[in-house]
């Protein structure tokens, strides 16, 4: 059997007050400077849908092949990608990481 594709979550709260201008940052610099590794087969941004006080919480979801893949991104890449959304919203969001193994995923015919 094969190993299970690895979904990588990374939910982040952003301050109210810069949260239009991150949604744009990770849209057109950050998310593609992630893809560009090669290390992710696809990804999504989602709004988690609950009122916060003090921001808006998103959840942007990466799938890679396998932990391996993964591991590679992580050693090579993560660090300096990190650094640098950490470097210009410093003090703006709060941040943490999921690893999650995909068992099933499911997909609709398109008629």
């Amino acid at each position: 059997m094969s190993e299970s594709k690895i979904l990588y979550n990374v939910t982040i709260q952003v301050e109210t007050q810069v949260t239009e201008e991150w949604l744009q940052w990770m849209k057109n610099k950050h998310i593609p400077d992630v893809m560009a590794t090669g290390m992710f087969e696809s990804y999504q941004i989602n709004r988690v849908i609950k009122d916060e006080e003090g921001g808006i919480t998103y959840a942007v979801q990466y799938v890679c092949q396998d932990m391996k893949t993964l591991h590679q991104y992580q050693i090579k890449y993560a660090q300096k990608l990190q650094a640098e959304h950490t470097q210009r919203y410093q003090g703006k969001f709060v941040a943490f990481r999921t690893l999650m193994e995909i068992l099933d995923q499911g997909h609709t015919e398109q008629g």
